[in-house]
């Protein structure tokens, strides 16, 4: 069993397919998975971390990232996306171990902070992958234009995060009890 991480444009055809079909078993839509299309904004420089064995795909994320300015300082941030582990191999510890093998290449990239939305009942999972709550935050995704609030109604989010720079560390308290301007953009309205 390994890691392997390609920028999303860049992961084997192979292995995309049984990215893109997991990610289809979690979210299903009406369009098959198509491997030629990319999932994120390439803007985002999205990184795609697979956990395999033996050419399987057993869990997948990808890592998005941007610069964002929050309480008047710059910040070089990232975040989780489309975390998914097959439904066959659940419940082994291989999303966990994905999860924080990414905090870990996050932590070891030039990345102040990393920040996302998950859902309130997968709290505990994500803490016990080494990522913490933010209390009282909201991320705040979409464009400024059109806003896409992670604390919109119907929504049932928390902030998870990890200050990786001294720097962000240092500020981290600012991140509290705040909304914070993401931004992502259309595609990925909040990663």
């Amino acid at each position: 069993m390994q890691i392997v991480s390609y920028p999303e444009a860049d992961t084997p055809s192979e292995l995309r397919g049984q990215v893109l079909a997991l990610q289809h078993e979690a979210w299903p839509s009406d369009d098959p998975p198509d491997v030629s299309a990319l999932t994120h904004d390439p803007a985002l420089r999205p990184l795609s971390m697979l956990l395999v064995e033996d050419g399987t795909v057993l869990a997948a994320l990808d890592i998005l990232s941007k610069e964002i300015v929050h309480a008047g300082r710059r910040y070089a941030s990232g975040g989780l996306s489309t975390v998914v582990t097959c439904r066959q191999a659940r419940g082994q510890g291989h999303g966990r171990r994905l999860v924080a093998a990414a905090r870990e290449a996050m932590a070891a990239s030039d990345m102040d902070l990393g920040l996302f939305t998950c859902d309130r009942p997968l709290q505990g999972f994500y803490e016990s992958a080494g990522w913490r709550v933010i209390p009282g935050a909201v991320l705040v995704g979409g464009t400024s234009l059109s806003p896409f609030p992670s604390d919109r109604p119907g929504f049932d989010k928390v902030t998870m995060a990890d200050f990786f720079s001294a720097e962000g560390r240092r500020h981290q308290s600012s991140f509290h009890d705040s909304r914070i301007e993401l931004y992502p953009g259309e595609i990925d309205k909040l990663w």
